[in-house]
């Protein structure tokens, strides 16, 4: 399994438009077999960060999707959306793997 958080500048005056933009990938990602937590907006603090977190169950399998995407018309349609209202100044990737607690049925 592997989480990927994407870190978000955005521009704090397109917060709607974000969250638009962020609406459209949470149901992307569950049609190319991740799941998604969510994305996260300012509350307090910074305003013009937000993150994402999504994971696949392998890092191959998410290797699949990125490629899938360019070419996807809904995913290219979301870029532009992005590219179109401005409303992301720049991002980083961080892919997480978890930690499991002795016991857990769960293997990592």
């Amino acid at each position: 399994m592997v989480s990927c958080c994407i870190h978000y500048v955005i521009d704090p005056y397109k917060l709607k438009e974000f969250e638009h933009y962020g609406r459209l990938w949470i149901a992307l990602i569950g049609r190319f077999g991740g799941t998604h937590q969510g994305y996260f907006l300012p509350s307090e603090g910074a305003s013009d960060v937000a993150i994402a977190i999504f994971t696949f169950p392998s890092l191959a399998l998410y290797e699949q999707y990125r490629l899938a995407s360019f070419a996807d018309p809904e995913c290219i349609a979301a870029f532009k959306y992005a590219r179109d209202t401005r409303c992301i100044v720049r991002y980083d990737r961080t892919f997480f793997r978890p930690v499991f607690e002795a016991g857990n049925s769960v293997a990592p």
